[in-house]
């Protein structure tokens, strides 16, 4: 028997096999769910390269940033309240390591002692901020921490000074929120009285020790 007639007679087997074997008939559909899947991963690759690329730009930006606002700071002699944009008056530290913006605002401006509601008409100081956060700061992750001296909690519904602190941070926060940051950009933070900024042996210093921090996250 020739070549020509054996590549015949598997050819008629194959397509015999095909016609009479349900299993076989099933090709073509494997194949367009097989093709469906591989366009699927290509898209999600596609997708996954391009976020990439936008994630390393935005951190070059972020990085560009942070170097400016240190040329500015030790070129210009510039503070860092207004090397970042919230200006003379404001509590401001800047760690361009971190990359981070902290953002300091005494109790006695935001409550009254012991409670964890924002003072009514009293919010100067939040709106100018909100504004910064707003205009030179979008969609950067945002921390509001809250902070208490070592005096024990007394004649308050709060548990101990973490309870006190973390409320102050959420009314913050919220304070933020409704006012147009995002919800996915901000989170509340409470230490209490674990990381002083000043000794609680004496009056000044606890006065210093009771703060929200607002910082911002750069990179």
């Amino acid at each position: 028997m020739s070549t020509a007639h054996k590549k015949a007679i598997i050819l008629l087997i194959c397509l015999a096999s095909v016609t009479f074997f349900p299993g076989c008939t099933n090709w073509k559909k494997k194949y367009k769910a097989l093709n469906v899947e591989h366009q699927n991963l290509k898209g999600l690759f596609e997708r996954e390269r391009s976020e990439k690329g936008q994630l390393s730009e935005q951190v070059s930006q972020s990085q560009q940033t942070i170097e400016e606002l240190q040329r500015q700071i030790a070129e210009r002699n510039q503070s860092p309240a207004e090397a970042t944009g919230f200006g003379k008056g404001y509590d401001v530290a800047f760690d361009p390591q971190a990359g981070t913006i902290t953002v300091t605002l005494p109790n006695t401006i935001l409550f009254d002692s012991g409670k964890a509601v924002l003072k009514k008409g009293n919010s100067t100081e939040l709106d100018h901020i909100l504004s910064v956060l707003q205009q030179k700061y979008p969609n950067k992750q945002i921390d509001v921490v809250g902070h208490t001296d070592t005096d024990p909690i007394k004649k308050s519904k709060w548990k101990d000074n973490w309870e006190l602190s973390a409320q102050r941070s959420l009314s913050v926060v919220r304070y933020l929120i409704e006012r147009g940051i995002s919800k996915d950009n901000i989170r509340a933070v409470g230490c209490g009285e674990s990381r002083p900024v000043a000794s609680n042996s004496n009056a000044s210093g606890k006065a210093r020790n009771r703060r929200v921090e607002i910082v911002v996250y750069m990179r």
